[in-house]
C-alpha cells in the first residue's frame, strides 16, 4: 500500500557505513554531554563524580578522549538516580532559580507522567525544548494538524497537575503542564500552551473534524463516543489519529453498540445524554450542527459490525489510520483491518516510551520493524550479562538476531538511562548503518513462575500460534501465574473474534508447543513435573474494552495511558477478568 521504496535490512556493516555511523552518533553525543555537564544534575549528581574527574580541563564538545571517558567513567543509571533532583519541580513554590537549568538547560516545557501499566507508581520526566533539529520519530509529521486532509485527533489534552514557576520577584514566569506523554507530545508539535488552554475550548482546530475541547473529556468510553461522533457526521474524513490501536477498535465497538443514538443526534444536532461531558458539553454542542441528510446516508449504510470494510462507507476519503499497534497491540490488526477494509494504511506511530522516543518504523507499511532516530545517544546491553555499563555495546557492534536493551544518554538529562525493554536487532539500515530491530518486550513485564521465566515475547508468539482459523481467532489477551491446581503454570485470558473452532481441544498442547520453540527449558520443567499446560480461558466479547474503562475510572487514569498488561500481576485485576470468563479451552 506504500509508494514509498522497500527498505531491506543489511545482515552486516560496510566499512564505510560503520565510519559514518561512528561519526555521526559520537558527534551527537558529545553535543548532549557538552551541554548537559553545565545543569545542576550535571555538576552534583554522584553517579557522574568519576566522569567529572576524567574530563576536568578539556573541551567536552571538541576533545575526542571525552568520549572514552565517558564509556569508562558514566556507569548505568535508573530512575532513582534522578527522582531527588525531579522531587524539586513538586516542592512549593516552584522556584525559578531552583528549576531552571536542572536536568538539561532551561525550563521543561512540560513533565511527563508514566501509565503504570504494571501497577508501579508513576514515574515523572521533565521534557525540553530539543536542542537539535530531530523531533521524535515521525510524530510531528503524523499528528501536526496542518497535514493535508481532515484527521480524527484522538488524543487526549487533560492535565494531571500545572505547576507555576516563580520568579525572584514573586511572579508567575511560566506555567508547566504535567501530563502523559502523547498530552504533552500533541500540545509542543502544536504549540498549544496551558496558558491560552481556554481560548481554544470552543474551536474546532484547522484539520480537526471535532473541537478542541473533546480533548478534556477524561472517561474513557464518553471520550471515544464524542470522537466518533463527530468523526462519523463528516464524511471527509482522511486520517484517524491516536495513542494506541484499541482506541480504534474500542470506538467500533461502542458505535456499534450505540448506533441508534449517534444517528439520532446528528439527525437532530444535539450531543447526547452520556455522562462525563458536562464541564465541555456547551463547546461540543456550540460546534454541532443538524445533518439530516448524514444521518439517513449513514442509516443506509448500517452499524460497523455488521458489513466488512464498513469505514470506506462511512469516510470515502480515509487513507489511514496511525497509531502504537506492534507487540501485544498487534493482535487488533485483524479486527480493525475487517472493519477498514484492505485499502487503508494502519500505520505504526512509532517506539518510544516516557523517558524518551527511540525508533520510527523502517518500512512505512511494516509496524513491526523499527529503526533509531531520536537526535539522542543510544547505546545498547545484553540483558542476558550484568547490567553493568562494562558490558555495552555500540551500534556498530550489534548482532543481529541478537537481543538487547536500550540504553539512552538524552538531551533530556538522562546519563546512560537502562530502557525496561528489550529489542531484537535484525540487520542494519543501508542507508545510514543504523540497527534494525523489532520490539520484543518489556522486561520487567515477564512471568515468573517456580522454575521458569517466560517474557512477553514469549506470550506474543504463544498467542500467534494460537490464532487460527482452527482454534480461534485473538483480539486480545494477558497472562498470569495460574495456581488454581500444581503445578504452577502459565494462565491465558483471551477474548476472541467468532466463535471457538474444531480444533480448540488441542489449543493447550498447542501453546505449549509454542512455549518450547521460545525456551526449551520449558519441557525439561514440563518432563519434571515442575510445569504443567498452559491453560487458557475465554472471556465475554467486550471484555478487555471493559477493561479500560473499569481501569480508568477506578485509577482516574489519563485517557491516553490506559493499555492491557501481557502480564497482569495485580489480584485484583486477575479476579476482575475471571468473573467474565464463558469458557476454558
Amino acid at each position: 500500500m506504500s509508494l514509498l521504496p522497500t527498505v531491506y535490512p543489511l545482515s552486516t556493516l560496510s566499512p564505510e557505513l560503520k565510519a559514518a555511523l561512528q561519526e555521526r552518533t559520537e558527534r551527537c553525543l558529545m553535543d548532549i554531554v557538552g551541554t548537559n555537564i553545565t545543569t545542576h544534575y550535571g555538576i552534583s549528581a554522584p553517579s557522574l563524580s568519576l566522569f567529572r574527574q576524567a574530563i576536568a580541563g578539556k573541551d567536552v564538545q571538541e576533545d575526542p578522549t571525552v568520549i572514552i571517558d565517558f564509556r569508562q567513567a558514566v556507569p548505568l543509571t535508573d530512575y532513582g538516580c534522578y527522582s531527588p533532583f525531579i522531587a524539586n519541580f513538586f516542592r512549593r513554590p516552584c522556584k525559578q532559580s531552583e528549576l531552571e537549568n536542572l536536568l538539561a538547560p532551561g525550563l521543561p516545557v512540560f513533565v511527563a507522567k508514566s501509565s503504570s501499566t504494571t501497577g508501579n507508581k508513576p514515574k515523572l520526566f521533565p521534557k525540553y525544548p530539543r536542542q537539535r533539529p530531530t523531533t521524535p520519530p515521525g510524530f510531528s509529521k503524523l499528528v501536526h494538524l496542518t497535514s493535508p486532509g481532515k484527521a480524527v485527533h484522538m488524543f487526549s489534552l487533560a492535565l494531571r497537575d500545572v505547576l507555576d514557576i516563580m520568579g525572584d520577584d514573586g511572579e508567575v514566569v511560566k506555567k508547566i503542564p504535567v501530563c502523559f506523554g502523547s498530552s504533552g507530545a500533541v500540545r509542543s508539535v502544536e504549540n498549544w500552551s496551558v496558558e491560552t488552554d481556554n481560548t481554544r475550548m470552543g474551536t474546532t482546530m484547522p484539520g480537526c473534524v471535532s473541537p478542541w475541547a473533546t480533548g478534556f473529556i477524561t472517561h474513557y468510553r464518553s471520550f471515544l463516543l464524542i470522537h466518533a461522533l463527530f468523526a462519523l457526521s463528516d464524511p471527509t474524513v482522511e486520517r484517524f489519529l491516536m495513542t494506541f490501536i484499541t482506541f480504534f477498535v474500542d470506538l467500533i465497538r461502542y458505535v456499534h453498540e450505540n448506533w441508534d443514538l449517534l444517528i439520532t443526534s446528528i439527525r437532530d444536532g444535539t450531543i447526547p445524554d452520556i455522562g462525563h461531558i458536562e464541564h465541555v458539553r456547551k463547546y461540543l454542542q456550540a460546534n454541532f450542527r443538524a445533518n439530516p441528510e448524514r444521518a439517513e446516508e449513514l442509516q443506509n449504510i448500517g452499524p460497523p459490525l455488521d458489513c466488512p470494510g464498513w469505514a470506506q462507507r462511512v469516510w470515502p476519503n480515509l487513507k489511514n489510520i496511525s497509531c502504537v499497534c506492534s507487540s501485544t497491540f498487534a493482535t487488533l490488526i485483524s479486527k480493525a483491518r475487517s472493519v477498514l477494509g484492505p485499502n487503508v494504511l494502519i500505520h505504526n506511530l512509532g517506539y518510544g516510551c516516557t523517558e524518551c522516543p527511540i525508533g520510527k518504523m523502517l518500512n512505512v507499511d511494516d509496524t513491526e520493524t523499527f529503526v533509531p532516530e531520536t537526535g539522542d545517544y543510544i547505546e545498547y546491553l545484553d540483558p542476558s550479562g550484568a547490567p553493568v555499563h562494562e558490558n555495552i555495546l555500540q551500534a556498530w557492534d550489534l548482532e543481529p538476531g541478537k537481543c538487547y536493551q536500550p540504553v539512552v544518554t538524552t538531551e533530556g538529562g538522562l546519563w546512560r538511562y537502562l530502557i525496561d525493554d528489550v529489542i531484537q536487532v535484525t540487520g542494519f539500515d543501508p542507508r545510514d548503518g543504523l540497527p534494525v530491530f523489532k520490539f520484543r518486550g518489556r522486561k520487567s513485564m515477564a512471568l515468573r513462575l517456580p522454575i521458569d521465566e517466560v517474557t512477553e515475547a514469549h506470550l506474543v508468539s504463544v498467542i500467534r500460534a494460537l490464532s487460527t482459523e482452527d482454534i480461534a481467532e485473538v483480539l486480545e489477551f494477558t497472562a498470569v501465574a495460574d495456581a488454581r491446581e500444581l503445578p504452577q503454570t502459565v494462565g491465558f485470558f483471551i477474548e476472541i473474534i467468532g466463535d471457538i473452532g474444531r480444533g480448540a481441544t488441542a489449543a493447550r498442547q498447542k501453546a505449549f508447543e509454542a512455549l518450547v520453540r521460545a525456551n526449551e527449558d520449558h519441557q525439561r520443567s514440563f518432563d519434571a513435573g515442575q510445569l504443567r499446560l498452559p491453560t487458557i480461558r475465554v472471556v465475554k466479547p467486550g471484555t478487555f474494552a471493559e477493561y479500560r474503562l473499569w481501569r480508568g475510572e477506578s485509577m482516574n487514569a489519563g485517557v491516553g495511558q490506559i493499555k492491557v498488561p501481557a502480564v497482569m500481576l495485580n489480584e485484583d485485576q486477575q479476579e476482575w477478568i475471571a468473573e467474565r470468563v464463558i469458557a476454558e479451552l
